[in-house]
């Protein structure tokens, strides 16, 4: 990693680690699918740590996860200190991909052939992760949602409602 990718800080800005891996997100659920993919969503970014000036960083992705037009692909960024050749796991995050054709209509993408346990495990996982992205979703809409049974809640927070 470049100084000119860093922040104020020293370290390798994260707005240009998430681009990375958009990028390798989508050559991984390209190839996969064997046509051109747009990133539909980003799930869990956690910066676990640091991305050093100088550090050599390797990422993995593996499509996880495939549903009729989209997959889910796992991508996970390691920097290893080229002096110490010590590595560390900084970020893991999962990018749903959706296939298209070339007039951007979403297109079948292939199944996937789970060969080992890593692989049912990642793909069980993504199921979990999208039944409980759905449930997050679908707990506060705005139609449903009660002020009154939430403010007793707020008083254990740093903040003041003001109504």
């Amino acid at each position: 990693m470049l100084p000119s990718h860093s922040n104020f800080s020293g370290k390798i800005h994260g707005g240009y680690i998430l681009s990375l891996m958009d990028q390798i997100a989508f050559a991984c659920a390209s190839k996969h699918s064997e046509t051109y993919c747009v990133t539909a969503s980003v799930d869990k970014v956690d910066f676990l740590k640091p991305v050093e000036v100088g550090e050599l960083v390797t990422m993995k992705a593996s499509i996880n996860n495939v549903g009729t037009t989209s997959m889910v692909v796992g991508v996970r960024v390691e920097a290893e200190n080229i002096m110490t050749g010590k590595v560390k796991h900084c970020n893991s995050s999962y990018f749903t991909m959706v296939a298209k054709d070339t007039n951007g209509k979403s297109v079948e993408v292939p199944g996937l052939i789970l060969e080992n346990e890593t692989a049912v495990r990642r793909f069980v996982r993504s199921i979990y992760r999208k039944e409980e992205m759905k449930v997050r979703r679908d707990r506060f809409k705005s139609s449903e949602f009660q002020l009154e049974t939430h403010l007793e809640l707020l008083k254990k927070h740093n903040v003041k409602v003001d109504l």
